[in-house]
């Protein structure tokens, strides 16, 4: 049906941008960002009839490889189906695996005081083996394969575990380096190594090309597609019962070893 002269002429003045919050520790599970949690959100913004942009708020201090690498790919087959410009603003920090994310945009705009980068991958543990012995404790653990029990903690590190968890780690950061460099192309400072782990703050990320300038999302949208752009903000709906009950599903314990989790992650870079 064929909508009114007004109305159509009303349509063509006004752009609509889909904002989409993508917004801390990224790990599976309920609270965690995943695909499974954010897929149908990222799928509403990009088919959204009318839109003409994509704009990702990012502020995530990274998590896991496997779904930083899923949500980053449903972004770029979303933006390829659809035939929309991504862009991602960061705001407090993108910065491991959410730069991972924010790499999937088509261009990156930072706050001055954001955190980028953290391009590497990281294990950390803590070893209880001279523990156990002070307080009088025998473990008995029994495995068919002598691998099965890699990096204990209850036990000395072995050299051997250590080799293999670097050369695990070595594999994955390969593939975040690979991930970056098919996204920033030319705009990657060719001149130094950016993938050493280090952090970049406003203006450095920019001068090294991990991003592609300052600025804030309505004013950048608005210069980039007119001052009567639209914006419509989607972000994460948790269930009913999730939200009277916070911890529902996953009890006390649990939620709390999330929020130390991304605690400790936001911590590593003075956040």
């Amino acid at each position: 049906m064929r909508l009114p002269a007004p109305i159509e002429r009303r349509m063509d003045r006004y752009k609509s941008v889909s904002v989409i919050s993508l917004s801390g520790l990224i790990a599976a599970g309920p609270r965690g960002l995943n695909l499974e949690n954010v897929g149908p959100l990222l799928a509403r913004g990009f088919r959204k009839r009318g839109t003409v942009a994509v704009a990702l708020r990012l502020n995530s201090p990274g998590g896991s490889p496997v779904q930083s690498s899923l949500i980053g790919a449903a972004i770029r087959r979303l933006a390829d189906e659809m035939q929309l410009p991504v862009h991602a603003f960061v705001e407090d920090v993108a910065a491991s695996g959410g730069y991972w994310l924010a790499a999937a945009a088509d261009d990156i705009w930072l706050d001055e005081s954001s955190i980028t980068g953290s391009i590497g991958v990281i294990s950390a543990g803590f070893g209880f083996a001279d523990a156990i012995d002070k307080i009088g404790v025998e473990r008995r653990v029994h495995t068919a394969g002598e691998d099965k029990s890699l990096l204990d903690p209850f036990r000395p590190e072995r050299a051997e575990d250590v080799d293999r968890l670097k050369a695990i780690q070595e594999r994955i950061h390969k593939t975040f380096i690979q991930h970056v460099s098919d996204r920033r192309g030319d705009r990657l400072d060719q001149s130094r190594d950016l993938f050493t782990g280090e952090i970049f703050v406003g203006q450095d990320a920019v001068d090294a090309g991990l991003a592609d300038g300052i600025g804030h999302l309505v004013p950048k949208m608005k210069e980039l597609y007119g001052e009567k752009t639209r914006f419509r903000i989607l972000s994460r709906r948790r269930p009913l019962l999730a939200r009277l009950m916070p911890n529902a599903g996953e009890g006390l314990v649990t939620s709390a070893l999330a929020a130390m989790d991304e605690r400790s992650l936001r911590a590593r870079l003075g956040l």
